[in-house]
């Protein structure tokens, strides 16, 4: 995978039309003034928790000793339960009630932004990426950039789409994560085959 691909890979995992809703429900407590602050931090506390993930997640499979294609399919499975939640959403939605009050950390820096998906994805694109490491690096730092601007616009998006639209979105993101998973899926294990004696 190339730099731009990494990089839609992550924005489509951090579901940045999906969290409009739990940004602007997470926020609906916070002053006015101090709302676009506050979703600033707590896009940049998920940067740094993704940036954290990414620079020590290998060390994590190495000790389990997990193999390349091992984490690359399981981070195949990983990315098509996420398109399947994206494409037909719980009723709950993503995180269920907000707490009231000025969030911090929870639930916007994670799980919104940096979920669990996310780091598990960022961990197996550190173990099993070819290329060189700063175009990870780079490739978070699109995506994420891509996905703070669109929750920085929030409640623009929320009033110019409309419930529909965002549903729309989602769902679309959902189909283009389902061929990326599969695609991953197919790469891998037609290594393991190769490999087989």
């Amino acid at each position: 995978m190339d730099i731009f691909s990494i990089a839609v890979l992550l924005f489509l995992v951090t579901d940045p039309f999906g969290n409009i809703a739990i940004f602007i429900a997470a926020l609906k407590n916070v002053a006015p003034e101090r709302r676009l602050w506050v979703a600033a931090r707590e896009l940049l506390f998920a940067l740094a928790l993704l940036l954290l993930f990414l620079t020590f997640g290998d060390k994590v499979l190495s000790a389990l000793g997990l193999s390349r294609e091992a984490t690359a399919i399981a981070g195949g499975i990983i990315l098509f339960v996420i398109a399947m939640r994206l494409i037909f959403p719980s009723p709950q939605g993503v995180l269920g009630d907000v707490p009231d009050g000025e969030p911090m950390l929870v639930p916007l820096a994670t799980p919104a932004v940096a979920g669990p998906s996310a780091l598990a994805v960022l961990m197996t694109l550190r173990n099993t990426h070819e290329g060189a490491l700063w175009e990870l690096y780079l490739a978070l730092v699109m995506a994420w950039a891509a996905t703070a601007f669109i929750l920085l616009q929030a409640s623009f998006l929320q009033r110019f789409l409309g419930p529909r639209g965002l549903t729309a979105v989602e769902r679309l993101m959902g189909m283009l994560l389902i061929m990326l998973s599969v695609d991953m899926l197919l790469d891998n294990i037609q290594s393991v085959l190769h490999i087989q004696p």
